[in-house]
Formats: structure tokens, C-alpha cells, sequence
């Protein structure tokens, strides 16, 4: 695309917001619109509200549409992100109407997207690319009012009644303040606190949140206080039913910088927007900003100039694809503060995956047979114990299952049992195949390592899975004062139940109690321990992790496995960042990374991963992955991505094929 050519703009959803876009797209510089897509092509009034643009029938039909560069989303919050990355996987360009998505989860998803495309996707708070915006990052910079202390903004307004019907009283359709316009005073305080350290924005360190519950299950006025890091503290309120002034208000320590609707800037169709300077003597100024261009204008125009550059993101003072997942992430724990869950984010109203289609089992990743395991499994297993709801985590529990992954890591103790209930929601609310999965569970974690706490604990971790029977089951830790027998008996009759339907073992227990348990289960006709969930990784973890831990990487651990064929589950497979460049010999910020990992002979090992990636084209911690996997043991790691891209990253390495020369070169 050259420097000139004009951006054919469509339009999916015909909304108020969308006819505002459409005037800004109508006074740009750089963009036609060129069509409308509408469900209902017959509505009264469509051709009047979009002068000059076709009316397509359905969605879908716009995709596909070759004379449409770019697409702007004005669908109602909940189908955000499934109309975004459609239309990034028909190759064009979006620009979604804030906010892009109902979670920093799915943001990052779209973000994704987008990278692996090659397109432009940009989320559109207007505001941030007005003249008047800079201004004021402008003048907060230069110290008009001396060092920032505080930050107030709302955007509140009052609806006057409560109207079931209207989307912003929905919860179905993701309704209230917070969503619809609390983005905009904490996207200006995370930009004002950014500008203070000459950075485009900086995220809180802590977020308290508040608000209230309408009759509709929305949010019908909030207010949240945002800390920062430099101690900047922002108190920013959003309501639909109640009206607020509106003022945005940043004081400082020689003054304050007050502007009324900042959002609004010099208005639609231009005009003179007002900075009000008041300092501490009292003495005020206006610093005016006129233009003549409208509002709406301008993001149209950045986005356009980004994709005529081939950039895939607006730049500063905009919304880059950081600012904006930052953005959500307040969001996301304001509404938490408040108990806000919208309808679509409950399993029983989320069947399908974010693009609004039915969850298959994909090939691509491969299968192995496990011994004692009738079913093949996938050569990594997923774990997802850091997500805080099943909206978040069917992100990557979806994209894992239709990649071909089916070996899911599980635990009775797992954020208080969050995790094992959000796969069993999972499960169910995706129709699944029960037969088609592999499950594991753990129990008996510290300090509770008793035997007669498996039991319970699995009756438990069987109701939230949603299931009869887990495949692998581990005593997550190991209690050496309890005879080994009494676990081995314990485990035994969970499967002859049929509860285990597959192997059982210890997760970090040592050589010499797995064979004391193997032992014991020979002289007492038990079923013997089959498995270990043992850390491994091409970097040995020197002190553990959490009190209890063990490692299997050592020579030592290598050949007992090599000999018994054990498998081991390993967690940490990865190293825990090692092989990231949050570690090196200079950098000591992260404690666990130099009190579990740092040591000449992990820093040798690292160096060669290092240069082995550089000679084969991929990453250092794609080589740690491959060494894991190409043990003359079978090695099952337990990867643990938080976001879809950090898993499509790790899956990525698959298809690595370490030679036994290389395997010596990285062990050294």
C-alpha cells in the first residue's frame, strides 16, 4: 500500500457510534467509507445515516468484501472480539470501538491475531489522538504544576430510569459504566502518570474498585482509586445513572491542570477546546486548543497513516497494543473489586470459542501412548492455574484442545480449587469428549500429606471436574514420617473404585520412597506408582521453589528414570524464565530466578542454548522445551502459558529435532 492511497473503510454494526465514525471517516484525510454491514439491510433510515455507502447483508458478506481495506467494529461490547478476529483472519485491517474487548485476556488474543496476520488492529479512544491530549501530556511534562501527586476524573451521566431493554442497563450485552466509559478516565490517569516519567503510559500497582449493582446485574455507578508506583494516586468514577461534572483534574505540588469533558476535546465538528491553569497563588490561565478538523477524524487518520506505513499498531500518544491490553487489565480489576460478571463470560452462555464457533480437537500437536494410559496423549500437558475465571482461561483451553493438546494438569489445591472448577466448566459447557482427554489430579499437598485425605480431597476435585474419574492422579507432595504403604493402600483403592482410571505417582517425592512405594505394592498385590511429576529441565533447579519441591534434572535422577522408563509430568520444564531475558548474569532483580536457578554451570547451559537458537533460527527457551522432550525417558512437560500467544510460542517448538550431539553440546 503506497503513502497515498486512500483506506476503504466498512462498517459492521449501524449504531449511533458507528454514524459518528462514519462522519469522522467522511472528514479524513486518508479514508472512504465504502459499506455498511447490517443484519437487518431493510432498517429504516440506514442509507440517510451512511450517505454514499453500500448496505451489505450480514457480516460476513463485508469480509469478504476484496474493495474493504479495513473494518471498524461498532457491535454491541460482547461480540468485540469475535467480529475482530474474523476479520483480521480475512485479512483486513480493524479498529474496534473501544473497549476492543471485554478483558485483557481477549485483547491479548486479538493482539495476537493481528501479529500473526500482519494487519493493523487498534482499539479507538478518540481523545488519545487529539491535539488538545497532547497538550496536556505536554504540560504536565514540562512541570507547569510541579510534580504530580494526584488525579481525579470521571465520565459519569444519568440515564434518568432504569430501561431493561437498552444495552447499557444489559449485562447480557455487557452493560453498565465501567465498560462503556470508566475506560476513559483510567486511560487518561495511566497516561498522565506515564507522562511524569516521560513513558506513554504506566500501569498501577494496585487497583481498588467500588461500585453498585443495579436491578439488571450492571454496574450503574463505580469509582476506583488506581496507585501508582511513584506515588501518584488516581481516583476516577464512571455512572449511568447518575450525572457527574465531568472535569478532569490533575494537581501537582505548584498547582492544578483542570479540563471539563476531556474526552470531548474541541468537539465533534471541531472547535476550541479549554485547559484551565490554576496555581497556588490563586493566578489561572487558559491555554486554548482550536482546530477545525472533527473528533473522529483523527483516529481514522492514525490508523490510516499506520496502515499506509505498514505499521501494525498506532504509536504515542495513541493506543499501542501494551497501552491498550494495560488499559483493560484496570478494568478487569475494578470489576472484580465489585463482583461484576457479565452473563457471556458464564460458561453455561459461552458454548463456543471467541470467534463464535464449536471447539474441535486439532492434529497439530503430536500424541504418544503413556504406559497404563489406554488413551493417546499429548506430548505436553497444559497447566492453567493463574486464571481467574472460565471466560479468561477457555482463551488458551480452547486454542490448546484445537491445536491437538488434550493433557490437562490439574490440582485439588490450585487457586483454592478455581482451577479444577473452570476445566470442568470447560468440559461441559464445550462438549468435549470425556474419552478424548486426559486429566490429571493432585492431592495431599502440604501440610495436609495424609492418606486419608486422598479420598476426600479427590471426591472434591471430581465434582469440580465435572467427571467420574481423573486418568493420572499425584500425591502432590510426600510426608516421609507416614509409612509408605498407607499412600500406596490409599491410592490402590481409588483405583479399584474406578476413580483412577489410569496411573498414579508421587509429584515431587524422592527415588528412594518411589521405590519403597513400588516395593511395597509388589508384596501387597497394590497397584505400584507408575508416574513422577518431578521438576526437570535443562537448567537444574538449585534450591526449590516452594518448601517441599524436588528436582529430577541431575545425572543421577536421568539414568534411574532411563532405566525404569518412569514418566515424569515435569513442571518448571521451561525453567521458569531462565531462558528468557528476564535472566542473565547482570540482572538480579528476580529473586527466585537467582535463588532457584543462578549458577555457573546453568549459565554455560543457557549460553549454549543461546547459541544453538541463533544457529536454528528460534529461541532460547524453544531449545530448553526440545532438550526436555528428546529424553530416553518419556518426559510429559507441563507448560503453563498465560496468554494464548505464550502458548502458540511454546507449541511452536515441537517440531524441534535434537541430534545426540546436540544434546551433549547444550548438557556440555
Amino acid at each position: 500500500m503506497t503513502e497515498t492511497q486512500t483506506i476503504r473503510w466498512g462498517i459492521i454494526g449501524p449504531g449511533s457510534i458507528a454514524r459518528t465514525f462514519a462522519a469522522g471517516i467522511a472528514h479524513s484525510q486518508t479514508g472512504t467509507l465504502v459499506a455498511i454491514a447490517s443484519r437487518n439491510p431493510s432498517k429504516p433510515g440506514l442509507a440517510e445515516g451512511f450517505p454514499g455507502a453500500r448496505i451489505v447483508a450480514g457480516y460476513d458478506a463485508l469480509l469478504a468484501d476484496p474493495a474493504i481495506d479495513a473494518i471498524y467494529i461498532a457491535t454491541p461490547h460482547t461480540s468485540h472480539a469475535e467480529w475482530a478476529i474474523k476479520a483480521i483472519r480475512s485479512g483486513k485491517h480493524v479498529l474496534v470501538e473501544k473497549p476492543i474487548a471485554l478483558s485483557a485476556y481477549e485483547a491479548e488474543t486479538i493482539y495476537n491475531e493481528a501479529r500473526k496476520a500482519g494487519v493493523f488492529a487498534g482499539e479507538a479512544f478518540m481523545y488519545r489522538l487529539h491535539p488538545q491530549t497532547a497538550k496536556i501530556v505536554d504540560l504536565v511534562e514540562s512541570g507547569t504544576i510541579g510534580t504530580v501527586r494526584l488525579i481525579k476524573s470521571s465520565f459519569g451521566f444519568d440515564m434518568g430510569t432504569v430501561r431493561p431493554e437498552h444495552r447499557l442497563f444489559s449485562n447480557g450485552l455487557a452493560g453498565g459504566g465501567i465498560l462503556d466509559v470508566g475506560g476513559y478516565p483510567v486511560s487518561m490517569a495511566r497516561l498522565i502518570a506515564g507522562a511524569t516519567q516521560g513513558k506513554p503510559f504506566l500501569e498501577p500497582v494496585k487497583v481498588s474498585g467500588a461500585g453498585h449493582l443495579g436491578e439488571t446485574g450492571v454496574d450503574e455507578w463505580a469509582s476506583a482509586i488506581l496507585q501508582f508506583e511513584t506515588g501518584i494516586v488516581a481516583e476516577v468514577s464512571c455512572s449511568i445513572l447518575a450525572r457527574q461534572d465531568n472535569v478532569l483534574r490533575i494537581i501537582g505540588s505548584e498547582g492544578r491542570i483542570e479540563v471539563a469533558d476531556f474526552w470531548f476535546a474541541s468537539g465533534h465538528q471541531g472547535g476550541t477546546g479549554k485547559i484551565e491553569i490554576i496555581r497556588k497563588d490563586g493566578s489561572r490561565d487558559t491555554v486554548a486548543v482550536a482546530e477545525d478538523r472533527w473528533l473522529y477524524s483523527f483516529e481514522v487518520d492514525a490508523a490510516g497513516d499506520a496502515i499506509r506505513a505498514g505499521r501494525q499498531e498506532f504509536t504515542a500518544p495513541g493506543m499501542s497494543w501494551a497501552d491498550s491490553i494495560s488499559n483493560l487489565k484496570v478494568l478487569d480489576q475494578w470489576r472484580a473489586s465489585i463482583g461484576l460478571e457479565y452473563g457471556i463470560e458464564k460458561a453455561a452462555q459461552r458454548p463456543f470459542n471467541i470467534r463464535g464457533e464449536t471447539v474441535k480437537a486439532g492434529k497439530s500437536v503430536p500424541r504418544r501412548f503413556i504406559p497404563g494410559i489406554a488413551k493417546p496423549a499429548s506430548v505436553v500437558a497444559l497447566g492453567f492455574e493463574f486464571f481467574p475465571n472460565v471466560a479468561a482461561a477457555s482463551l488458551t483451553l480452547d486454542a490448546f484442545y484445537e491445536a491437538g493438546g488434550n493433557v490437562f494438569d490439574t490440582a485439588w489445591i490450585y487457586n483454592s480449587g478455581i482451577t479444577e472448577a473452570i476445566f470442568g466448566e470447560w468440559l461441559t459447557s464445550r462438549r468435549v469428549p470425556r474419552e478424548d482427554v486426559v486429566v490429571i489430579g493432585k492431592g495431599a499437598h502440604s501440610p495436609l500429606v495424609y492418606p486419608d485425605r486422598i479420598g476426600k480431597q479427590l471426591t472434591q476435585s471430581l465434582e469440580r471436574l465435572k467427571t467420574d474419574h481423573v486418568d493420572v492422579y499425584f500425591m502432590h507432595r510426600d510426608n516421609p514420617d507416614v509409612p509408605v504403604g498407607e499412600f500406596v493402600d490409599a491410592m490402590d483403592a481409588e483405583v479399584r473404585t474406578g476413580r483412577i482410571r489410569g496411573i498414579f505417582g508421587g509429584s515431587n517425592w524422592t527415588r528412594e520412597r518411589l521405590e519403597a512405594a513400588t516395593a511395597y505394592a509388589t508384596a501387597h498385590g497394590k497397584t505400584p506408582p507408575a508416574a513422577l511429576s518431578n521438576n526437570f529441565s535443562l537448567a537444574e533447579m538449585l534450591d526449590p521453589i516452594w518448601a517441599g519441591c524436588v528436582s529430577a534434572s541431575n545425572d543421577e535422577w536421568k539414568k534411574w528414570l532411563t532405566e525404569r522408563q518412569m514418566p515424569n509430568f515435569a513442571w518448571s520444564s521451561q525453567g521458569r524464565g531462565f531462558f528468557t531475558d528476564r535472566a542473565g548474569r547482570d540482572k538480579t532483580e528476580d529473586e527466585e530466578l537467582v535463588r532457584c536457578w543462578y549458577s555457573d554451570r546453568n549459565f554455560k547451559r543457557r549460553d549454549r542454548a543461546i547459541e544453538l537458537a541463533g544457529r536454528t533460527g528460534r529461541k532460547p527457551i524453544h531449545i530448553a522445551l526440545a532438550y526436555v522432550l528428546a529424553q530416553p525417558f518419556p518426559v510429559i512437560p507441563l507448560i503453563g502459558p498465560r496468554t494464548v500467544a505464550e502458548l502458540e510460542d511454546s507449541l511452536s517448538a515441537l517440531d524441534i529435532r535434537l541430534t545426540p550431539d546436540d544434546i551433549r553440546g547444550l548438557e556440555g
